[in-house]
């Protein structure tokens, strides 16, 4: 039995869904603990690409059950269209394969809608939210009023719940930010059917995890956004709403952390960000033109255009202390193929002052100018290697002064965004 964790180590789309969906050849259990449809992890395979935005990763491999956990919250519209989408297409048989735990909590209208009038309301302090009511969800989560996706299974206690909240929701809505206000009722009418049609799906999570590690199962828990977008970690307030680091597995999946074997963080050869908030390493003039074209950096959830620049190890360092990396998957180093010099990130000056660490604040980061190390760049196209013996030589020696950089080896490096387009230099799940 192995527990492997796979974490965003930079801020979110370093291409984790292509990685897990790796990873999942040799797991029986997939799991996501966090965060909600505000994600969207690209799975290209034979050809097709597909995005999944709450159903786990692991979904394309027959074989692997795919958890829902408690920490995730969900908006039972999105879940069901991915559902039906996957069944449509051959990949779901057997609804068992897809377990959503009772205890998430439901994204419901009023969510999306406050979501999209307090950014609006910023103006030029706008964060950059998605607009998906991830926030406001996780705020009444934490505020103890939320509605779980049990509660949907339980028509008295949802209509008690969405009684008690309408009042509260619609004042915001329209007194504060002149928005229309929700309907309970019809809300209540829909909700109940959303639940009906949930309910095949609908498991303790808990219990299943504790019985596949009973049973030595290897289960692959997956993350979404990037450990510079935790609430607590991360460029705040320029961040999501859940904790996205490793740790998190804990409390969102329901594990003990005794269970857990291996951390593996994603990072691109580069760095990109979407969004608000401070990029040391942000390039501005061609080269970051040229990253974004090249790798097609567009939101797989809301296509949005990304900000791209160069790779950050201080950042890279920082996320590997947080979240107690054994080792790192490095995607998209194809797409440095051509450059004849790459600079790196190696530490920031911040006032002056030179620093290998990660600041704390915001104030800091906004001041800190990236100092870079400039590594031989290759002209041949890498694509279609699948040993690390083969790469370029200028290609190996930039994965070795990235592992040299932030003390950790590079374990997986994926050179297209197909599955089989990856160099693997070390097995996650040895004896599987």
């Amino acid at each position: 039995m192995t527990a492997v964790v796979v974490v965003g180590v930079q801020w979110g789309d370093e291409g984790k869904g292509k990685i897990v969906d790796r990873l999942a050849l040799s797991a029986d259990l997939v799991v996501r603990f966090q965060g909600g449809n505000n994600a969207g992890h690209t799975l290209n395979v034979d050809g097709k690409q597909r995005v999944m935005h709450l159903v786990p990763s692991g979904i394309l491999q027959p074989r692997t059950v795919n958890l829902i956990g408690p920490g995730v919250v969900v908006d039972p519209r999105v879940l069901l269209k991915e559902l039906d989408d996957i069944t449509a297409s051959g990949a779901l048989r057997d609804p068992s394969r897809v377990r959503l735990s009772g205890r998430a909590h439901v994204i419901l209208d009023w969510h999306t809608a406050l979501d999209k009038a307090r950014d609006e309301s910023r103006e030029g302090g706008a964060i950059g939210t998605t607009g998906r009511g991830i926030g406001p969800a996780y705020e009444d989560k934490i505020a103890r009023r939320g509605i779980r996706v049990a509660d949907l299974l339980d028509p008295p206690r949802l209509r008690e719940a969405i009684d008690r909240l309408t009042k509260e929701k619609n004042f915001e809505l329209t007194q504060i930010h002149g928005w229309e206000p929700i309907d309970g009722d019809a809300l209540f009418d829909e909700y109940v059917e959303l639940g009906r049609r949930l309910e095949p799906y609908v498991d303790h999570t808990g219990r299943i995890l504790d019985r596949a590690f009973r049973d030595g199962k290897n289960v692959l828990f997956e993350g979404a956004q990037g450990t510079f977008l935790d609430v607590d970690h991360g460029t705040y307030p320029y961040v999501t709403s859940s904790n996205c680091v490793a740790g998190a597995v804990c409390t969102g999946a329901g594990v003990g952390p005794t269970r857990i074997d291996r951390v593996l963080g994603i990072t691109k050869a580069y760095t990109t960000r979407v969004g608000g908030g401070p990029f040391p390493t942000e390039d501005l003039g061609e080269g970051g033109e040229w990253l974004g074209a090249k790798g097609k950096e567009f939101g797989a959830t809301t296509g949005r255009k990304r900000r791209c620049g160069w790779l950050d190890t201080v950042v890279l360092r920082e996320a590997a202390i947080v979240n107690g990396l054994s080792g790192l998957a490095m995607n998209k180093l194809d797409i440095l193929s051509g450059l004849k010099e790459v600079p790196v990130a190696v530490k920031y000056r911040i006032d002056g002052k030179l620093t290998d660490d990660f600041p704390m604040t915001l104030g800091e980061l906004a001041r800190a100018e990236a100092v870079y190390e400039t590594l031989p760049g290759w002209e041949e196209e890498i694509t279609g290697i699948r040993e690390w013996s083969k790469l370029p030589d200028n290609a190996r020696r930039y994965v070795e002064r990235i592992e040299a950089l932030v003390e950790v080896p590079v374990q997986l490096i994926s050179v297209g965004p197909g599955r089989d387009e990856t160099i693997c230099r070390e097995d996650l799940f040895p004896g599987s």
